[in-house]
């Protein structure tokens, strides 16, 4: 027998022309699956998902439209691109999901450690500088002043304050070597 006619006796629960029909599309059905879903494990499932589609909706085939074994074939090309679709979209979750979790291991204790360690070795550079570069690297970078306005709170002239400055980032920069 063809397809539609065996199609068309699956329609009205006949099980041996299920049968045959299974023996007749299952290949092709395979085939058309793996092409798409190219997985082999994945294949035969979506190949088995179409197969037991037309056991339940056999009745659903329309002969004024086409031959049964096209409208198989379209059931499982649809099916197997869903299953596609479907992957790639849960992919794409795990992947946003994983992105938006990730996060670097962090260690309070190290980094709080670390960052005591760095202060103390700053103040001992800073402790080096003589006084008059001290206070102006230190209205500078730890209260925020301009060159300009350290010069107006200290009342020196702005050349000054910018070579006290200068030598005084040049000594830091040699005494936190060790730190970089």
């Amino acid at each position: 027998m063809e397809a539609d006619e065996l199609l068309a006796l699956v329609a009205d629960g006949d099980q041996t022309a299920f049968e045959e029909l299974y023996g007749l599309v299952s290949g092709p059905v395979f085939g058309l699956v793996r092409r798409v879903v190219r997985d082999p494990a994945q294949s035969e499932e979506v190949a088995q998902e179409v197969l037991l589609e037309l056991w339940c909706c056999a009745a659903r085939f329309d002969p004024r439209r086409g031959s049964a074994l096209s409208w198989i074939l379209t059931v499982a090309h649809r099916r197997a691109v869903d299953r596609v679709r479907s992957a790639r979209a849960a992919g794409e979750r795990e992947r946003r999901e994983a992105r938006r979790g990730h996060h670097p291991a962090f260690d309070q204790v190290s980094e709080e450690v670390e960052a005591g360690l760095e202060r103390e070795w700053v103040r001992r550079c800073l402790d080096r500088l003589t006084a008059l570069q001290r206070q102006s690297v230190t209205l500078a970078y730890y209260d925020g002043y301009t060159y300009r306005e350290v010069a107006e709170r200290l009342s020196l002239p702005l050349g000054t304050v910018k070579t006290r400055m200068r030598d005084g980032l040049s000594r830091l920069r040699d005494c936190l070597g060790g730190l970089a």
